[in-house]
C-alpha cells in the first residue's frame, strides 16, 4: 500500500496540517503547540489503517477523544476500541506505529504530553488551578498504564466545544480547554477504569479482521454466518462475537455497508447500469438495492449519479 505524506502546513492559527492519503482513503492530522510540552491534535480520518513513524523516545501521556467513528487502542495483550465519547489516557515510553480505524471513520482529538517538557503545575499559567498534570494522568493510569472512560457529561462538555471553536481565537481558547480539562481529571479517583473490562484477546480481534478481510474479497457473492463459521472452523456465535466487538455491528451490517460503499464507487466513475451495478453485489432486486444504497447514502443510486 502506498501511502503519501504531504508536508506539515502552517495554517493561520499556528497550526500545522498534515495530509495522508492513498488508494484506501485519506486523512488530516492538524497539529497545535499549546503549553510546554502539550500538544492537540485534531485527527479527521477516511481509511482503515495507517503506519506511521513512531515519535522520538522519552514518555509521553496520550490523551484520545473519540467524537466520531471508532479507533484501535492497543493495550497489554489485546485491543479496546473507543465509540463516540469515550476517552482513554494511556502512559507510553514510545508512541505506536499502527492505528487502525475499524469502520474507516473517525473523528477526535489527541492531546500529549511528554513528561520531560511539561510543567510540574499549572497554576504557572492560572493561579487558581493548582494541578500537576503529569501526577494526576499517572494515577489515573496506575500500574495498568492505561486508564479508559466511557462518554461522561463532564467530559462531553470539555471535548464538544474543542470541535467548533473559531478560528479567530483558537490559540487562547486551546489553553483555556486544556486547563478545564486537567482541573476535571484531577477529581478523578481512577475508580471508573474500564480499560481491562473493556479488552478483547489478539485472537477475537485477528478473527473478526480475517472475517473484514473475507468479506471485502467477496462482496459480490451472498454470504451467511453460517458459511463463514465453516470458512474459519468457528462457531456461528464465537464469529459473531469477535466480528461485533472489533467492529461494533453485525457482519450483515458491515457486509451491506462495504457493498454500498463500493457501489457508490462504480456509480461515480462507470458507464454500468444501476440495475448492473446492484448484481455486481448479490442485488438482483434493483428496489432492494436502491433501499440498501440510501440507508448507507441517504440519497437514492440514481441522485447519487447525477450527483
Amino acid at each position: 500500500m502506498a501511502i503519501q505524506t504531504s508536508s506539515p502546513a502552517r495554517c493561520p492559527t499556528d497550526g500545522e496540517v498534515e495530509r495522508i492519503h492513498d488508494e484506501t482513503g485519506a486523512m488530516t492530522l492538524t497539529h497545535y503547540p499549546v503549553f510546554p510540552g502539550i500538544e492537540l491534535i485534531y485527527h479527521d480520518v477516511h481509511l482503515q489503517q495507517h503506519s506511521h513513524t513512531p515519535a522520538e523516545g522519552g514518555r509521553r501521556y496520550v490523551i484520545t477523544h473519540c467524537n466520531v467513528g471508532r479507533i484501535e487502542c492497543e493495550w497489554n495483550d489485546g485491543f479496546f476500541y473507543l465509540e463516540p465519547g469515550d476517552i482513554s489516557i494511556c502512559r507510553r515510553d514510545a508512541v505506536r506505529t499502527d492505528s487502525y480505524y475499524p469502520i474507516s471513520r473517525y473523528q477526535g482529538l489527541t492531546i500529549v504530553l511528554r513528561e520531560d517538557q511539561t510543567p510540574g503545575c499549572m497554576s504557572c499559567f492560572l493561579a487558581d488551578v493548582d494541578v500537576y498534570p503529569v501526577e494526576v494522568l499517572d494515577r489515573l493510569c496506575g500500574d495498568a498504564d492505561c486508564f479508559v472512560m466511557r462518554a461522561h457529561p463532564g467530559i462531553a462538555h470539555i471535548f464538544s466545544e474543542l470541535y467548533s471553536v473559531p478560528e479567530s481565537i483558537r490559540t487562547g481558547y486551546f489553553k483555556v480547554k486544556v486547563l478545564e480539562l486537567m482541573l476535571f481529571l484531577s477529581c478523578e479517583t481512577g475508580a471508573e477504569n474500564q480499560a481491562r473490562s473493556r479488552t478483547i484477546p489478539k485472537s477475537q480481534v485477528e478473527l473478526g479482521k480475517r472475517v473484514c478481510k473475507f468479506l471485502s474479497a467477496h462482496l459480490s457473492e451472498k454470504i451467511t454466518i453460517d458459511h463463514l463459521a465453516r470458512a474459519f472452523h468457528v462457531s456461528p456465535t464465537q464469529l459473531k462475537t469477535s466480528f461485533k466487538a472489533v467492529y461494533g455491528t453485525s457482519v450483515y451490517a458491515y457486509l451491506r455497508h462495504l457493498k454500498m460503499l463500493a457501489a457508490a464507487t462504480e456509480l461515480r466513475g462507470g458507464n454500468a447500469t444501476i440495475l448492473e451495478v446492484a448484481g455486481h453485489y448479490g442485488y438482483d432486486n434493483a428496489s432492494k438495492f436502491a433501499k440498501a444504497f440510501r440507508d448507507e447514502m441517504g440519497m437514492s443510486p440514481n441522485e447519487y449519479r447525477n450527483q
